[in-house]
């Protein structure tokens, strides 16, 4: 096959300048922190704030671990379905614009979450989670329709540094809000309601931008006259019969399972770790992610040129073991230590996007020719949230029973050395060496 045209390409890039800012402001940065100051006790010396919901009580880091893992294991359930629906009547587009609505809004809605609206707040968050990981399930599948097997690693990080470029703009134009609200007359609390009502309206303007270059999708001759929810599940029987004929496709994805779980709750949970854990003042903990999202455009752009180099493999094991230096890293970092932060923000930033990127772009060379590109990265998809799901009640289960989030942290270790062993031995299979 042949690479699309530059502007397709280009489109399909766009949508992630459009959707990373959830990512940064709402998953990373903004609201963990807003999240941390609404919910705690504004008692610096108390490691552990409690929330009641109900007759319990959780607390309230826990509380976030839990409501993401929950959110996850929606996206999980209805990823497979909506995806081979979406290759059965080739609507694809109209998915990926309708869950980037639906997240953009619920980003939008969370300009109304304050300490009276806790649960309504949590609900948006849930929903804003849905529609930002539902969209992606769409949006990834149209790498293998749009680049040539020799193009993806290129594209695939083009898609990841336009992403990263995007949420840091962002970011700075919300960072003016939150660190002088004096400025325009408004509290911090208040400027970072803004901020997230800047997302909602930055994610929802570029994305459709973005989608209406993409190509239409190309539905099953007769899928109207099928039942599609039964169909769905049939495309998905169908799709997981064919991945038991594919053992090097079933290997190099149980071993993503693992390390990939590791790598979905650090990203997730490292701002209230910062900020909970490590007493990390809000400024310093935005800009430390600030330095992540920038160290990570040449990270995913290097990643990319040593996946050329060294093969998939031996790059995503590199990356790898990168990320276990860091966990044990972030377990021994004492209190109210900036400067050691700083430079563990830089470690995880420069392999936080390569890593995902030359993944997606691995999983795309070890797929078959096929046309059900889409619920093929349903299963993708569908790996990457039940190991986020694991993950994140992992980290706050172990939170909640020792008191402590580094506890939680270093075990994370052992997720990304079960991974790192899969892929070694999967990379050492003759005629998959070269990938």
């Amino acid at each position: 096959m042949q690479t699309a045209s530059k502007k397709v390409v280009n489109g399909w890039a766009m949508y992630d300048w459009a959707n990373s800012v959830y990512n940064l402001v709402i998953t990373s940065t903004i609201f963990p922190a807003y999240y941390e100051a609404i919910t705690g006790d504004g008692n610096e010396n108390t490691l552990i704030d409690k929330i009641k919901i109900g007759p319990y009580e959780f607390s309230n880091t826990a509380l976030y671990n839990y409501i993401l893992a929950i959110a996850f294991v929606i996206v999980a359930i209805l990823s497979p379905i909506l995806s081979s629906i979406a290759d059965y009547r080739g609507n694809k587009k109209q998915f990926l614009r309708f869950f980037c609505t639906m997240g953009s809004l619920a980003c939008a809605s969370l300009y109304f979450f304050d300490s009276n609206h806790i649960i309504g707040g949590l609900f948006s968050v849930v929903v804003a989670c849905v529609g930002f990981w539902s969209s992606l399930v769409f949006y990834n599948s149209y790498l293998p329709e749009i680049a040539a097997p020799e193009d993806r690693d290129r594209i695939s990080a083009k898609g990841f540094m336009m992403g990263y470029i995007g949420s840091v703009l962002l970011q700075l134009i919300c960072f003016v809000f939150v660190l002088k609200p004096e400025l325009f007359g408004i509290t911090v609390g208040k400027a970072s309601q803004i901020s997230f009502l800047l997302v909602g309206i930055w994610w929802m303007g570029f994305g459709w931008m973005a989608i209406s270059k993409l190509p239409a999708g190309k539905g099953v001759k007769g899928g109207h006259s099928k039942n599609i929810i039964t169909q769905g599940y049939k495309e998905l029987h169908k799709v997981w019969l064919e991945l038991k004929t594919q053992p090097i496709l079933k290997q190099f994805l149980l071993s993503f399972f693992f390390y990939n779980m590791g790598v979905q709750t650090v990203m997730l949970a490292a701002t209230l770790y910062g900020k909970s854990e490590l007493n990390i003042p809000t400024t310093n903990l935005i800009l430390a992610i600030l330095i992540i999202q920038i160290v990570a455009i040449p990270g995913a752009n290097l990643m990319a040129k040593l996946a050329s180099k060294w093969g998939n493999f031996n790059t995503i094991m590199v990356a790898i073991l990168i990320w276990i230096g860091g966990c044990i890293m972030g377990y021994y970092l004492p209190r109210n230590s900036v400067v050691p932060f700083y430079t563990l923000a830089i470690v995880v930033g420069f392999v936080m996007g390569g890593i995902q990127s030359v993944s997606r772009s691995t999983y795309s060379k070890l797929m078959p020719e096929t046309h059900d590109t889409t619920s093929y990265f349903s299963f993708y998809d569908v790996t990457e949230k039940i190991a986020i799901v694991i993950g994140m009640f992992s980290f706050g289960i172990i939170n909640e029973i020792t008191g402590s989030q580094r506890n939680s942290i270093l075990a994370l270790c052992l997720f990304f050395i079960i991974g790192l062993v899969l892929l070694y031995r999967t990379s050492k299979i003759k005629e998959y060496a070269s990938i």
